[in-house]
């Protein structure tokens, strides 16, 4: 089933088998308020915009967000959307759900036995009626940033950045840091390079007015209807 979700912040699209849509719910709240919590002890971790050093005193979610903020070269917020979407997946496939996919404004925790069409929200029409064909036994990262949709801040100025891993976290801030970097066509190329040189990014994806560029291990696109 599909449930559109929303708190707060948190304005998410979860697809599941019925019997998990409880605990993916409760994993969203569970990881919002460790975030929250580690923002009311610390508030600079929740503004700054450089990497954020791990603390062994901090909740493991917490130490995920900074070691990726650490590798990406941005702040541990980068990383957030991110951060909640896989924990409600992580909840849901230690009870025993073989499909479990939360998109999170834009970033998605992907678990599904069976292939699923993973279209992106962007207007550009490279982008139109084509979704990447996934499938994956096992947690993985599809996350996206852009500088003209959604509230996020990018620096840069790309249509829409797409960054793969199988560490979601991972890929959340590295697509924000892609972002940053994309900011003309012409960086389009050196900003790929180093964002897919990043340990444990597989691939990347940029767009930007009229070049679209990928490096690494990007899935195949195929024709979908892209349902917004």
């Amino acid at each position: 089933m599909r449930e559109s979700f929303s708190f707060r912040e948190t304005i998410a699209t979860i697809v599941c088998d019925p019997e998990f849509l409880g605990t993916v719910r409760k994993g969203i709240f569970e990881a919002r308020d460790i975030i929250e919590s580690k923002i009311s002890d610390d508030p600079f971790f929740g503004i700054t915009y450089d990497p954020y050093p791990v603390s062994p005193k901090d909740d493991l979610l917490i130490r995920r967000m900074c070691n990726a903020s650490v590798l990406a070269g941005v702040g541990p917020m980068a990383g957030v959307a991110g951060a909640v979407a896989v924990y409600a997946v992580e909840a849901a496939q230690a009870s025993g759900a073989k499909e479990a996919i939360v998109e999170n404004g834009g970033d998605i925790a992907f678990l599904s036995d069976r292939r699923r069409p993973v279209g992106l929200f962007a207007d550009h029409p490279v982008l139109k009626d084509v979704a990447f064909d996934m499938y994956c036994d096992h947690i993985t990262g599809i996350c996206s940033s852009s500088a003209k949709i959604g509230p996020s801040v990018s620096f840069g100025s790309s249509d829409v950045c797409t960054v793969f891993s199988n560490d979601v976290i991972l890929a959340d801030c590295c697509a924000t840091a892609l972002g940053n970097k994309v900011t003309s066509e012409d960086a389009v190329a050196s900003a790929l390079e180093a964002i897919c040189a990043v340990e444990g990014v597989k691939g990347c994806m940029a767009v930007c007015g009229g070049k679209v560029a990928v490096c690494g291990d990007v899935p195949e696109l195929i024709p979908a209807h892209v349902d917004v």
